[in-house]
């Protein structure tokens, strides 16, 4: 990781070449885990309760897996802010995760789609349970847009880039998790984006232990 970050980081930052990114390093499909080292040394000095314990142990079996975990410890990693508006009330990092994904069991997407409020997309697991995900997608507009990919990392990468595709705003709750992700991860606007303090200090000592 650490002799190909430079490449990698070439390869994601230029338009014509990012979607070969898993063509040139096709193990990032099968390596668990990938994003959730740097998280969990941060996630390790929050205070703790039962959903960041749940998420940053993915021995028991109730629990989403390695890669997703680590996407939605990131949520508890840049929580929610007041932005001093009257009529949303603040929520927690628990609620905020819920704007990520969710998951679908038993009943069909269909049934799911007409119990769902209008919104910002989210991701929609279906399977038996959390760690067990036979199929992903992207929820917008009461529409379930099916997901090609196979891993949780991959659904969210497009569930990302849907913000994009349809021109949708983030959920205001995750304005900071989506922000770091833009910035951090795909290098998009940085230095234009409006980043909060703690975006800017947790992307600078993320890069600077790359």
């Amino acid at each position: 990781m650490r002799a190909t970050f430079q490449y990698c980081q070439t390869l994601v930052q230029d338009q014509q070449c990012s979607s070969t990114v898993l063509d040139v390093f096709p193990r990032f499909l099968d390596i668990t885990g990938l994003v959730r080292y740097r998280i969990l040394t941060d996630c390790k000095k929050l205070t703790s309760n039962e959903h960041t314990e749940d998420l940053l142990s993915v021995q028991h079996d109730s629990g989403w897996e390695s890669d997703l975990s680590s996407i939605l410890l990131l949520v508890h990693l840049l929580p929610p802010t007041s932005k001093g508006h009257k009529k949303s009330a603040k929520i927690s990092s628990c609620q905020a995760a819920d704007h990520v994904v969710r998951l679908q069991m038993g009943a069909s997407v269909e049934t799911f789609l007409a119990g769902v409020e209008p919104g910002e997309p989210f991701l929609l697991c279906v399977g038996e349970k959390k760690n067990s995900i036979q199929r992903y997608y992207v929820i917008i507009d009461h529409k379930a847009i099916p997901c090609k990919a196979q891993t949780s990392l991959a659904a969210f990468d497009v569930l990302f880039k849907a913000h994009f595709i349809f021109s949708v705003s983030y959920h205001e709750s995750l304005y900071n998790f989506y922000t770091f992700i833009q910035t951090t991860v795909f290098n998009i606007d940085v230095g234009s984006a409006k980043e909060s303090p703690r975006v800017k200090e947790l992307r600078a000592r993320f890069l600077r232990n790359a």
